[in-house]
């Protein structure tokens, strides 16, 4: 047993997302999440400032006394995974590309499958590399929608303009006859609705939240790291910038759990 808290860290407030998913699917464990909002979104940065700041919030939630990073940021994972891996590798490490490409390869079924995603992770080819790593007989499709960032974090979520906009963003996968499309950023499931209302109910909508969070299930399973039952968890909530803005957006994403927001700056 292992009553260490999980690091869970994004560029924004989208990574709540995943949070969500973890305490819906382990309830009992604690969390220690991070948003770099001051310096986020990541998607438009170069891949290696973004790299820098993966480094400054993966120590520091290290220092923190974590038991396992969990990346959920596709921006965050296409550029700064590696580094990483070597700094601690005594830390168990979950990301959010290589749990969504496994399901989307189980689930496609003409074997077209698309990703959406910020133009950092789309111009990575990280997906590219996943689909190759599982050695499947798949063809891929990407388009960078780097809006929909913005109109999440503003809480556009539906309408007229949020439903063109994803309109001129979905028709070449459309066009490609994708049946499965990944959500390749923790903010697009908020935009699930007006998402699959363009593309289809035929296409199945692959979000990584949900399978990173299968994964933290089994490395935690596997390492025997589960907190212990009797021991209450306990959430802390960090970020950046504005606190006050983080919680406000933070309620949407993640819900009535956020209950205080730590300002923690980069000098």
């Amino acid at each position: 047993m292992d009553d260490r808290p999980i690091g869970v860290f994004d560029s924004g407030v989208g990574g709540l997302t995943v949070a969500r998913a973890l305490l819906d699917y382990l309830p009992g464990e604690s969390i220690i999440y991070y948003g770099d909002t001051a310096r986020g979104p990541y998607g438009p940065l170069e891949r290696d400032e973004v790299r820098g700041y993966v480094d400054d919030v993966a120590g520091l939630l290290v220092n923190e006394g974590v038991k396992m990073l969990v990346v959920a940021c596709n921006s965050a994972s296409s550029a700064g995974l590696d580094h990483i891996r070597n700094a601690y590798p005594d830390i168990a490490l979950v990301e959010v590309i290589e749990p969504a490409v496994r399901a989307a390869v189980k689930a496609t079924r003409n074997r077209h499958i698309g990703v959406i995603g910020t133009a950092l992770t789309v111009a990575s080819g990280s997906y590219v590399r996943a689909i190759a790593m599982t050695r499947e007989n798949v063809e891929l499709f990407q388009h960078a929608c780097p809006r929909f960032v913005e109109l999440v974090e503003r809480g556009e979520t539906a309408g007229p303009e949020v439903q063109r906009i994803a309109e001129e963003y979905l028709s070449s996968l459309i066009e490609s006859d994708v049946d499965t499309l990944i959500l390749g950023c923790t903010h697009y499931p908020l935009l699930r609705g007006v998402i699959q209302y363009v593309m289809g109910r035929d296409v199945v909508l692959i979000e990584s939240d949900k399978e990173a969070a299968i994964d933290v299930f089994s490395e935690l399973t596997r390492r025997e790291m589960f907190r212990p039952r009797d021991l209450p968890p306990q959430h802390r909530f960090l970020s950046s910038g504005d606190p006050k803005q983080f919680e406000e957006l933070g309620h949407r994403f993640l819900g009535p759990e956020i209950t205080k927001v730590e300002e923690q700056p980069w000098s």
